[in-house]
């Protein structure tokens, strides 16, 4: 193809993307830089509206300034973005997708789950396990909470498994890709069991 242009700045590890099927802009996952301490800098989850914005890095990791870019000049006249969600430091954020089944309940379409695969430098382990994003009627991300969890044991710090990536099949329930376990986890809704 010809026309190759440069659409997002400021990025470090990038790894899971999804566009919002109801306006169209893009999401996206970022993993941080490591050395600065368990709690940062944040996880992010990001939302592109337009070609060109910039996400901070090298000099910022969500809020979190870089020590080592502190005296490096930031490019003039560039605002940089805030992520719409700053998940559990060294949690690792990958594959995101916005829901559009019609399976799950009504709370959970249209909002954005997410694959945390755990950290692996971090004293206290957190992630491994799946996030659920909703989002307001502007598209800007209204919270964020656990949807599915139980692959790193809390009291060991083992991990059983380690989701990477979303999927979802015609039917509306979720395939969850665990490279640790070899496996790949189908999450489905039964409204007959919600109540027990």
């Amino acid at each position: 193809g010809t026309g190759r242009e440069v659409y997002t700045r400021g990025i470090r590890n990038s790894v899971g993307h999804d566009f919002n099927p109801a306006n169209g802009d893009l999401w996206f996952t970022d993993n941080q830089v490591d050395g600065m301490g368990d709690d940062i800098p944040p996880g992010e989850l990001n939302r592109q509206t337009r070609a060109g914005q910039h996400f901070g890095f090298p000099w910022t990791n969500a809020n979190v300034e870089i020590p080592e870019y502190q005296d490096v000049p930031r490019p003039e006249g560039v605002q940089f973005e805030e992520p719409q969600v700053e998940m559990d430091a060294h949690a690792a954020d990958l594959g995101m997708r916005f829901y559009q089944g019609d399976a799950f309940p009504e709370k959970y379409r249209g909002g954005i789950f997410s694959a945390q695969h755990g950290s692996w430098n971090r004293t206290t382990p957190v992630g491994a396990r799946v996030m659920f994003t909703t989002l307001d009627e502007e598209g800007n991300a209204a919270g964020t909470e656990v949807f599915a969890d139980g692959w790193l044991d809390e009291r060991t710090g083992e991990y059983r498994g380690r989701p990477m990536d979303i999927a979802f099949l015609r039917d509306g329930s979720m395939l969850v890709s665990d490279d640790f376990a070899g496996a790949i986890w189908r999450i489905a809704y039964n409204p007959d069991a919600a109540g027990q």
